[in-house]
């Protein structure tokens, strides 16, 4: 069984949000704040609403007037917050841009191997883009959580009979795909992205043979 990651393994995601927060710090001018101080606020409020409030553009744009008010010491304006409103067309549409190398080696990988779909966000902004990118078919079953962690993996290892030895979570982000897998028993394989979210950062463990560490999605078929 594999288990694939869907935002930044599939197809570009954070790099949207990365846009965004490009004009923002453009915009959100400090007195005593330089850009990285600015950013620095705004990691610590997307860290602290992640934890209440879940993921997606809403939390995202949701943090972004938080910022605002804690910066200003004040609410977000009625023009404030239409700017950051505004922002929420990035994130519309029925299209999303597949990693290179996705379509074909998802559809080799199908004809070998059962797969599984595992996402975290907003159920009805994740569906949207599992739809859009036109993957579906060749997945067994497509799982949206509010959260991967190991319970997460722990749960799917029950749900379908999996075998951990024989099962491999395949992920970008090394905090909810690589190490709560590897904690629930599963092997895993890192598939690093330049823009991975910086709240899904940590660190692997380099000794670990568990996992296998591959530069390019298609890289896959020469190991499954």
């Amino acid at each position: 069984m594999l288990i694939f990651d869907a935002d930044d393994t599939l197809w570009e995601n954070n790099v949207i949000f990365e846009r965004v927060i490009d004009e923002f710090l453009e915009w959100m001018t400090h007195p005593e704040l330089d850009r990285a101080g600015v950013r620095a606020v705004l990691d610590g409020i997307e860290a602290a609403n992640a934890l209440t409030l879940g993921y997606g553009s809403k939390v995202f744009l949701h943090s972004l007037r938080e910022c605002v008010a804690r910066l200003r010491g004040r609410a977000a304006t009625a023009e404030e917050s239409a700017r950051i409103a505004g922002w929420a067309t990035a994130f519309a549409g029925d299209r999303v841009e597949l990693m290179p190398g996705v379509a074909e080696t998802l559809a080799e990988l199908a004809r070998r191997h059962e797969l599984l779909l595992l996402t975290k966000g907003d159920t009805e902004e994740q569906q949207r883009k599992v739809t859009a990118s036109g993957l579906t078919r060749h997945f067994r079953e497509v799982h949206i959580v509010a959260e991967k962690n190991v319970a997460t993996y722990e749960e799917l290892v029950r749900a379908y009979d999996l075998v951990p030895g024989s099962t491999w979570m395949i992920g970008n982000s090394p905090k909810s795909d690589i190490l709560p897998a590897r904690s629930a028993g599963l092997n895993a394989v890192f598939i690093p992205h330049d823009h991975t979210w910086v709240l899904e950062h940590d660190e692997l463990d380099p000794a670990d043979e568990k996992v296998l560490r591959l530069p390019a999605f298609g890289e896959l078929l020469h190991h499954f």
